[in-house]
């Protein structure tokens, strides 16, 4: 696990869409996987300011879906499949063709997860997914105590995450949705690239479980410590409790620039 620590969330944005970007000039039709969230932000205004300048092409690119909300219509503003299609596919000019994504309101919600995971196999797998993370060290919606071996599935929130994403629905937890669809943990180890973007000081104690804690489901982010290449890209408030932050940053100062992250 790679740990890379920059002075800001603008730093850090810069730096993962830098590394969608290489990506797709080596593979045109690269699939990358999405999160929502506010932190992630940054990484879709930085990859479309590239796209804008012609300094990557995303004609080809596609776009799949880490989790939705269960019950909540696909054109609902707060359903995820509509998050992304305002941050991250007009921005970049990608149209729906090019997206994947679970069917939150379908009648089999089994059914639309082992659907969901066998269009995933289908489309070759991801190449990079885009992870944030939460207070409790959740992935996806892989809440704590989530099997590592886990494959996309049904989810009950905590009142934590619940209380958490209220936000997004005008400050009322009553209105958000107790169920999801997510990619189990087993599902994102399954991606070639895995960057996990965490950014201010509450972010901190889940950063240093994830990469200094033992592998353990009470901390679900724990399991990127058993992926080939998983990177860890934290903030210094974010990185405020490791350790060993001393060493993760004498580390990417000598690392060579065409190696990336």
């Amino acid at each position: 696990m790679e740990v890379v620590i920059v002075p800001d969330a603008r730093s850090g944005g810069e730096l993962v869409a830098e590394a969608m970007a290489r990506l797709l000039r080596r593979k045109p039709d690269a699939l990358l996987g999405v999160a929502t969230g506010s932190t992630p932000l940054p990484v879709y205004e930085a990859l479309a300011a590239r796209v804008r300048t012609g300094a990557v092409d995303v004609s080809r690119a596609r776009i799949a879906q880490l989790d939705e909300y269960v019950g909540l219509p696909a054109e609902h503003p707060e359903s995820y499949r509509s998050v992304l299609r305002r941050e991250v596919l007009e921005p970049l000019g990608i149209g729906m063709e090019a997206f994947l994504g679970p069917d939150g309101t379908a009648e089999d919600v089994q059914g639309a997860c082992d659907a969901y995971d066998a269009a995933l196999a289908a489309a070759g797998g991801v190449d990079l997914q885009l992870l944030g993370i939460g207070t409790d060290g959740h992935i996806g919606f892989n809440e704590p105590c989530s099997s590592l071996a886990s494959r996309t599935r049904i989810k009950t929130l905590t009142e934590q995450t619940r209380v958490d994403n209220a936000r997004f629905f005008d400050g009322d937890v009553e209105a958000v949705p107790h169920h999801v669809i997510t990619q189990g943990i087993g599902t994102i180890l399954e991606a070639r690239h895995v960057v996990l973007l965490a950014t201010g000081e509450g972010k901190a104690e889940a950063v240093a479980a994830t990469v200094e804690g033992p592998l353990a489901s009470l901390c679900p982010a724990s399991a990127l410590q058993m992926h080939p290449h998983a990177t860890v890209v934290v903030d210094e408030a974010a990185a405020s409790k490791l350790k060993l932050a001393d060493y993760f940053r004498h580390t990417y100062v000598n690392k060579p620039d065409w190696q990336g992250i």
